[in-house]
């Protein structure tokens, strides 16, 4: 099995290692594998398991529930329902959060278009 250092993720996903080291440490990197010199490696389930947490983490889910979803990956088979859940809850705030910035955008339209205008007005 070919294993990457955490060297490499970190430049793979262009993250910081010391952003990795805290995300090993609040649980979301379930089963991470050491070598000889406890270096982290991370296998191809490593590296998949780390694209869901920055999914998650861009997309502001809390470390607390990132950590629960990671948790029952380890389980397994049994919290598949509780898993669909989570991701369909999920899904829903993104829907909404994308909502609410879109009523925003008018606003933020409307201010650029103001400021465009202003600085026409005071050109020479």
């Amino acid at each position: 099995m070919k294993y990457n250092s955490i060297g490499e993720v970190s430049a793979l996903f262009n993250i910081p290692e010391s952003a990795l080291r805290y995300y090993d440490k609040k649980g979301l990197l379930p089963l991470i594998e050491r070598d000889d010199a406890g270096r982290r490696l991370f296998s191809e389930r490593q590296m998949a398991l780390l694209q869901a947490v920055v999914c998650f983490k861009n997309t502001h889910m809390p470390i607390n529930s990132i950590r629960k979803y990671m948790e029952m990956i380890v389980e397994g088979a049994p919290t598949l329902e509780r898993r669909l859940d989570m991701m369909r809850e999920h899904k829903q705030r993104m829907l909404d959060e994308i909502a609410l910035l879109n009523d925003y955008l008018p606003t933020i339209d409307e201010k650029i278009e103001r400021y465009i205008k202003q600085i026409e007005e005071e050109r020479p």
